[in-house]
């Protein structure tokens, strides 16, 4: 399984935008809950899961989405289970690391 994986540098941040290749460009609704996996936020780069960890693990910001890439964070200790949240069933994580 891949994962497109964006790389951005913004205001001293390295910020990467991570997801399962097979959600790119799909919405999500569930409540008041909504996400937009769109490709100018997600599309960079076609990488294997193991290189979007890596890439994750130097993040400052990171954004996730998908189960492979959200599972695979977790095991890798990144994200916790409570910050997981699923809108209609897809996996979504955020994480911020602090200075």
């Amino acid at each position: 399984m891949r994962v497109y994986l964006n790389q951005m540098h913004r205001q001293g941040e390295y910020i990467v935008a991570i997801c399962d290749q097979n959600i790119l460009g799909e919405s999500f609704e569930e409540g008041d809950l909504c996400i937009h996996v769109s490709e100018q936020f997600y599309k960079g780069r076609l990488v294997t899961i193991e290189e979007g960890i890596a890439a994750m693990e130097k993040a400052t910001i990171a954004n996730i989405v998908g189960e492979n890439i959200v599972n695979e964070a977790l095991k890798a200790q990144l994200i916790h289970e409570r910050g997981i949240i699923r809108i209609q069933n897809i996996p979504h994580a955020q994480v911020v690391v602090t200075k």
